[in-house]
């Protein structure tokens, strides 16, 4: 599953780049590190990546770069988890009715793959008798960010029948549940057969079973998407927690024997960046005096710090957030505030990346945009036209080949070429360094979405 707004990890996330597409953890995205963690368990089936359509693009560029066999499933729009695993239930069911779904976030951390392996495995074994199997955390510390699982008699294998979902708990009740044990971190991964979750959703989400079960035949034709589009007016926006976790017989739990994170906000950061000996984690170009137990994580711009404690302080290109470690749920709330104020740093970063690269937005104005272009060797632009702005193209490095037009031409570095409004045209790097460019926009209109492609070779949708 792999939508979101963007909402926890802001100013980093935004409701265009949600967290799971951050590179927050190393070299590759959180969903990335999700596809290429299922490793074996993924050549016993197929890879299905749930989305919406704001995101598909980012999606298939990502997972393209690490997996070479997956599905996009694309819903017509966002309405919680409930929806997505019932709409995949469904398609999969029309092919083989016993399989088996595994249903991950694709914005978690997990740092032992065997152990995970492992779980999957049991997982499955309980799930091919007809449970319904979620996945348990053992709590490190009392957290107000997760629901909580209660476990009820064991079933052997580290599995046990769940007595209760907890919602999430306040610090007190939180403390509570590690002082008496037996409650567990809901992690949000479940393992189910196709057929078992369907009945459960006739049972106890008839109208979203309804919607799903009147366009079972469209799944996997060419009807499938305006199908969809009618089934999700009628569907419940529920998670599958409250929609089924919570009222199902046949739930069980494995325990789940390895080191887990949702990144659920600022302070999971701890949990996969080391701190230094005064308990900071710093990530980025970060200088501290005296400070102690704080997080800081800024971009290229240097980030000084004096005598903070208990804090997280995050820099971007054109946002700040400051923020204590103990409120850092309510990130949420600030970004719901932006968007309220018409802030438009809710949306989208000023530093956007792509499969050929990536851009950054330097200056705006009414009218005029500049952005800085940087194209990996080799890479290319698609074949695209915009109605509403012409832009000005000056290589600053590297050399580009540009088609304009009817013509193709160099565009060598100090030089500069013009793309009018309506004009078909393209950007490549053919050399093999990389390309920069400076791109100057002017226009009534200057939005992303103003983009008509007509071929791209990163199976982005054209005209």
């Amino acid at each position: 599953m792999s939508g979101g707004k963007g909402t926890r990890f802001w100013p980093l996330s935004r409701e265009r780049f949600p967290k799971q597409y951050l590179k927050l953890a190393g070299e590759r995205s959180l969903l990335q590190d999700t596809l290429m963690r299922l490793g074996v368990i993924a050549k016993r089936g197929s890879v299905n990546i749930v989305t919406t359509e704001a995101q598909k693009d980012i999606v298939d560029w990502q997972a393209r770069e690490v997996l070479s066999d997956f599905s996009t499933v694309v819903e017509p729009e966002g309405k919680n988890t409930a929806p997505a695993i019932a709409l995949m239930a469904f398609k999969l069911f029309n092919k083989d009715k016993d399989a088996l779904l595994l249903v991950l976030p694709s914005d978690h951390f997990i740092r032992d793959i065997p152990p995970f392996e492992a779980a999957v495995d049991r997982a499955a074994r309980l799930a091919a008798k007809g449970r319904i199997v979620t996945f348990g955390i053992t709590p490190t510390r009392p957290e107000t960010g997760f629901g909580y699982i209660k476990a009820g008699r064991s079933l052997g294998d580290g599995s046990f029948n769940v007595t209760r979902f907890v919602e999430k708990p306040d610090i007190k009740t939180a403390k509570s549940y590690l002082k008496q044990g037996g409650f567990y971190w809901n992690s949000g991964m479940f393992l189910f057969r196709a057929k078992d979750m369907i009945d459960e959703l006739k049972n106890y989400m008839p109208s979203t079973f309804n919607a799903f079960d009147a366009i079972r035949d469209s799944f996997n034709g060419k009807t499938e998407g305006k199908a969809l589009k009618a089934a999700y007016a009628s569907v419940d926006e529920e998670s599958i927690d409250y929609g089924i976790m919570e009222k199902t017989k046949r739930v069980a739990m494995i325990k789940a024997d390895f080191h887990w994170s949702d990144i659920g906000s600022w302070n999971a950061l701890e949990e996969v960046v080391d701190a230094d000996r005064d308990g900071n984690v710093s990530e980025g170009n970060v200088v501290s005096l005296g400070c102690k137990d704080s997080i800081f994580y800024t971009d290229n711009k240097l980030l000084g710090a004096v005598g903070i404690s208990g804090m997280v302080v995050v820099n971007t290109t054109d946002a700040t957030l400051i923020i204590p470690k103990g409120r850092v749920q309510e990130v949420k709330a600030l970004v719901t505030e932006l968007k309220l104020r018409g802030k438009e740093e809710y949306l989208a970063p000023r530093l956007e990346e792509r499969p050929w690269g990536y851009f950054e937005v330097l200056d705006r104005g009414p009218s005029y945009q500049i952005k800085h272009i940087y194209l990996k060797p080799g890479a290319r632009l698609s074949l695209q036209m915009h109605n509403h702005r012409s832009e000005h193209w000056i290589v600053v490095s590297g050399s580009a080949t540009v088609t304009r037009g009817e013509e193709t031409f160099f565009v060598h570095q100090n030089e500069s070429t013009f793309i009018p409004a309506t004009e078909k045209h393209r950007l490549e790097n053919k050399g093999k360094i990389p390309l920069r460019i400076i791109e100057i926009q002017s226009g009534e209109y200057l939005g992303e979405d103003d983009i008509i492609r007509f071929d791209d070779v990163y199976g982005r949708k054209t005209r």
